[in-house]
């Protein structure tokens, strides 16, 4: 049997995915825990859906780094991405999407002191 080898994420991936999920509960107003929780919930099951497309158009990230962030399968994550492209027919849904991709977009990379204060 062929050994599997295990996918090492990069940091960037999961801060990322972080702040996409961040977004997302707060546009929402759904909780943080209740969105990286692996619940049913309709609320953070469309919150996710809306993380995992954040962080696949944002950031660029491919569908099997994404789902390796968000710590789910690939398939999973082109569903909501597809289910997510859907919705944006609808003018307001769209308009909204695009100012969380934004706000997704424009925020700071995360700060690296090398130093640390004396």
């Amino acid at each position: 049997m062929a050994e599997r080898r295990k996918r090492v994420m990069p940091l960037k991936d999961k801060a990322r995915a972080r702040l996409a999920t961040s977004l997302a509960g707060y546009a929402l107003d759904v909780p943080l825990s209740s969105v990286e929780d692996d619940g049913r919930d309709a609320g953070a099951s469309f919150a996710r859906k809306v993380a995992m497309y954040l962080a696949s158009v944002v950031f660029g990230m491919s569908l099997a780094r994404v789902a390796a962030a968000f710590g789910r399968d690939r398939s999973t994550v082109g569903h909501a991405c597809r289910c997510i492209e859907d919705m944006r027919e609808d003018a307001r849904f769209d308009t909204w999407m695009e100012a969380l991709e934004r706000s997704a977009a424009e925020a700071p990379s995360p700060f690296v002191n090398v130093r640390s204060p004396a």
